[in-house]
């Protein structure tokens, strides 16, 4: 999933990319309710989770300009304040689930995934697939051909990122800014390796290798054909 943190604590925010970065999901996160605003107008998100005390612009601005706007992402409200009245307020503003700090990584990752779940209610993006490849986001489950294949969380989000952007070349740049949150690093060769990995899953064992690199701009997925 693809998930917007409007986070102004850097620790925390650190924390909570890390973990669901681990978790093999995207994070686009932000300190400041303007810019997360502009991601919200601009980016695809599965699920937002904003806190309510940002510079620039408050959470609650920030939700209730989401939807003003028709953007419908599920919200979960992080906010150190605990009274009724505040969660009242907090939902009544168009978020979707309200979770007090200090909170466990475990309980806020089941809350984004039952917020995801209930979005597909309405929404059939939950399955995405390309050729003979089905990815669900909600079981983490993909196969090819009928065949399941086993991915780790970072191969699952960089075959996420592929599918995403099909018949498009995505650069190692890219990809490091979409997968793994980093800033472009020449020395690192992370891309390289996993995109090695991923393919011996994706392609080893079937006739039409989709996984292509294009030599001096990155990979794209495609048709070989193509």
């Amino acid at each position: 999933m693809r998930i917007l943190l409007i986070e102004d604590d850097s620790m925390v925010s650190g924390f909570l990319r890390q973990g669901l970065g681990e978790a093999g999901h995207t994070v686009l996160a932000t300190h400041d309710g303007m810019d997360g605003l502009d991601f919200a107008l601009n980016e695809r998100i599965d699920v937002a989770v904003i806190d309510l005390m940002l510079p620039s612009l408050d959470g609650l601005s920030v939700i209730e300009q989401m939807r003003q706007h028709g953007i419908q992402t599920p919200v979960l409200i992080l906010s150190a304040k605990r009274s009724v009245d505040d969660r009242v307020t907090g939902l009544r503003s168009g978020g979707d689930d309200y979770l007090t700090k200090p909170f466990s990584f475990s309980e806020l990752l089941a809350r984004i995934e039952a917020l995801a779940r209930r979005n597909t209610h309405t929404d059939t993006s939950s399955i995405l697939t390309f050729a003979d490849i089905e990815l669900d986001l909600l079981s983490r489950q993909v196969s090819r051909s009928g065949r399941r294949i086993d991915l780790q969380p970072k191969e699952f989000a960089l075959l996420e990122y592929l599918i995403r952007n099909a018949g498009i070349v995505v650069s190692k740049t890219m990809i490091m800014e979409r997968v793994w949150n980093y800033t472009f690093d020449p020395c690192t060769n992370v891309v390289e390796a996993r995109i090695s990995r991923l393919r011996e899953k994706i392609d080893k064992h079937f006739d039409n290798p989709l996984i292509h690199t294009v030599r001096g701009s990155g990979y794209v997925l495609k048709h070989e054909s193509d």
